[in-house]
């Protein structure tokens, strides 16, 4: 194996060294985790390779990172924060063009070998340079993720990468903020050499020396006749552009500017040419970079980096490692938990339910999910093989004896948790921790079954599992620090945002969402139509309308969360008069898993309103309130329980309590959560809405006394 060159010449980040007319740079941030690209980087990257355009002994540069991880991830998001102006942001991105242009321009062939996060500004970075070649290691992934800060790739990535790979592959990249692992990366052209992380370096320094020699790589044009078609030619991209301008409408609602932006680049790039391209992309960026959606993307992404680096308890001590996890119950949660754990956390992992025919079921299931990543070629054979080996499953406890955390996802009923509870923890380790995916049944009260109620805990999952990014941990009045910091990172090991709440009905999320569902009962019973009251929230940004909602969840699970959500705060989330959705379920439909609710199913597929629904439920659709009250009622329902609850001690801050609610149950994030909304909209006109509600619809609507506090004082959620 090649070894790289020692530093010759050293600055704070850049280092570079000089063998047999090769120079070898590294990047490594040594007061940071990963690598950036800064201000301050991109003077030293100007520093250093002025000095090796002009050394004649440089034939050839090699560039690397000296993290063990992670390559580059990408700009210094810190610095979008400073930017008071479209004009500085345009700058901003002027000034990382002209860098890279520079790169791209430079006399000498540099080649870079990637490992880990390659992302954004990295990615770019890379595309600029002459031949790039990346690990097979499952942490190499490289992508043009921007969009989802509300943004687009703005140091020349709309321009290189669709000359790179084509329009269609790189719009693909781009519109969807993806990140691919390398050997996806490889197969698209983005990459041109997939070598293991033990001959990088050995293969980035001959491919440097090739080129030196005069050698220059041929690559062909990605996607045969095809891409010929429709990447080839002008004809052909302005029916990709069509398309993907269709597309993004349709995925996004309008709501964020971003994405057509970038389509707005790449076009503009393509038919008039990169350096013109180059100005446009840096215009747009301008523009985007101090929209309110972009402010709010990147407080979501500051808001999940500091939950990794929260332990959920204070003074935390060190977690459990878990390397076997016992699921009870192999139902859809059961089996998601299972499937999800071994993906992402490749434990053993052993399943138990009354018979072996369920187990074997469940099994089948949790398999379902690494099938999936196999199909997508997330995952190599092998690598399959070796976590379909990690699943196993029982009719009784055994080998829960080993199991450091078990999780039980039964029947939604205390009685019947309380009884798992008693039967396995006489199977347990000494030391391990007992969790239970109950969405509504206070902790606490499932603890009363138990000998060591301080290794019980809440880790409520949500459906379904292998998709939805968050997870409640909630402990019980007597749960130990230890059990907490150990469901925490398990938790995020899993892949989660993990938010720690208090030990109450419903938690956080269900609770104040409770409001949103119920309000359908109400809205309907007064003449509004079930498109409107779907298509009102959607317009709003919420990923389904409220009655979709019910019929995704199930409705015989979303009367019995109604029950425990109304026992517990029925002064304010009152019921609709009538049987409401009971009647529905009397009657045989449970949502989309039984193919009738709301809506009609055929094949897992909503065919549209089933209008027999009115009948059942002794309503009529005649027009009912305006379309602006019934999104009114439904947003501000929400927002009010939020500010309720975050009152009482539910979640940890408005910080939590908005990432609760936007991973939980898809608030909208260019809103920036129901707590950030309501300090948009100011706690005093919020008061005055809902008591102008609460004259007319009753109590549900009484504005809670911390927003009423934050009216009278005249402060935020948020400082």
């Amino acid at each position: 194996m090649a070894t790289i060159a020692p530093p010759a010449r050293t600055a704070p980040a850049v280092t570079w060294g000089i063998a047999d007319g090769i120079a070898t740079v590294v990047l490594d941030l040594k007061s940071q985790p990963v690598n950036v690209i800064s201000r301050a980087v991109k003077d030293e990257f100007l520093a250093c390779f002025a000095a090796l355009a002009g050394d004649p002994s440089v034939k050839a540069v090699a560039f690397f990172s000296g993290k063990a991880e992670n390559f580059i991830a990408g700009a210094d998001i810190e610095e979008f924060l400073t930017l008071s102006s479209a004009a500085e942001a345009e700058r901003l991105s002027a000034d990382g063009q002209d860098m890279l242009d520079r790169l791209a321009r430079f006399p000498k062939p540099i080649a870079v070998g990637i490992h880990g996060a390659c992302l954004g500004g990295g990615f770019e970075f890379a595309l600029a340079c002459h031949y790039r070649v990346a690990t097979d290691h499952p942490k190499t992934q490289i992508g043009l993720p921007e969009v989802q800060l509300g943004i687009l790739p703005a140091a020349g990535g709309c321009q290189r990468l669709p000359r790179l790979v084509g329009a269609r592959a790189a719009l693909d990249m781009i519109l969807n903020g993806k990140t691919e692992r390398a050997a996806k990366a490889f197969r698209v052209g983005m990459v041109d050499e997939l070598v293991p992380p033990a001959i990088l370096a050995d293969i980035t320094l001959a491919a440097a020396k090739r080129m030196a020699s005069g050698w220059r790589p041929k690559r062909k044009r990605p996607g045969g006749f095809l891409g010929f078609l429709l990447d080839g030619n002008p004809l052909g991209r302005r029916l990709v552009y069509r398309s993907a301008r269709k597309q993004v409408l349709e995925r996004t609602g309008g709501h964020y500017p971003a994405p057509l932006a970038a389509l707005d680049a790449v076009e503009y790039g393509l038919r008039h040419g990169i350096q013109e391209g180059l100005k446009r992309e840096a215009q747009l960026f301008g523009q985007l970079a101090v929209t309110d959606v972009s402010r709010k993307l990147v407080q979501i992404f500051f808001a999940t980096n500091q939950l990794k680096k929260d332990p959920g308890v204070a003074n935390a001590p060190p977690p459990v490692r878990v390397e076997r996890l016992g699921i009870i119950g192999s139902g859809f949660m059961g089996s998601g938990i299972a499937g999800t754990a071994v993906a992402q956390a490749e434990v053993d992992v052993r399943m138990k339910d009354a018979d072996l025919a369920r187990v074997g079921q469940g099994i089948l299931a949790a398999r379902a999910i690494l099938d999936d990543r196999l199909k997508r070629r997330r995952i190599t054979k092998f690598e399959y093989a070796r976590l379909v080996a990690l699943l196993s499953g029982g009719d009784t406890y055994a080998g829960f004896g080993r199991a450091e955390l078990t999780i039980e996802a039964v029947f939604e009923e205390l009685g019947v948790k309380q009884q798992v509870l008693r039967e396995v923890e006489a199977a347990l380790p000494s030391n391990g921790v007992f969790a239970s995916n109950t969405s509504t049944i206070p902790i606490t009260r499932i603890a009363e079954a138990a000998h060591s109620p301080e290794r019980v805990i809440g880790m409520h999952f949500f459906s379904p599992v292998a998709k939805m990014p968050l997870v409640e941990v909630i402990p019980g009045a007597r749960t130990e620090p230890q059990t907490v910091s150990t469901a925490v990172a398990f938790g995020r090991r899993m892949g989660k945002t993990v938010i720690v709440v208090k030990d109450s009905p419903g938690f956080w999320v269900n609770r104040i969402l409770a409001p949103y569902p119920n309000e359908v009962g109400h809205l309907l019973a007064e003449g509004a139509s079930i498109e409107d009251i779907d298509s009102m929230a959607v317009r709003f940004g919420f990923p389904v309308g409220p009655v979709t909602l019910l019929d995704e969840v199930g409705l015989d699970v979303a009367v019995k969360v109604a029950a425990v959500m109304q026992e517990a705060y029925g002064d304010h989330i009152v019921p609709a008069p009538g049987a409401g959705v009971a009647a529905l379920v009397k009657a045989g439909r449970l949502g989309r898993k039984s193919g009738r609710g709301f809506y009609l199913y055929k094949g897992g597929k909503k065919r549209g309103v089933d209008d027999s629904v009115y009948g059942l439920l002794g309503v009529h659709p005649n027009g009912g309130p305006r379309p602006a009250e019934i999104l009114q009622r439904l947003v501000l329902g929400i927002v009010n329980e939020a500010a309720r609850a975050l009152g009482e001690g539910v979640a940890h801050s408005a910080r939590d309590g908005d990432i609760g609610a936007i991973f939980g149950f898809g608030f909208p994030p260019f809103r920036g959560g129901p707590l950030r909304y309501a300090d948009d909209l100011g706690a005093e006109r919020m008061v005055s809405d809902l008591e102008r509600l609460a004259e007319r619809h009753g109590v549900r609507f009484a504005p809670s006394e911390v927003l009423q506090e934050h009216a009278r004082q005249g402060t935020k959620f948020y400082g």
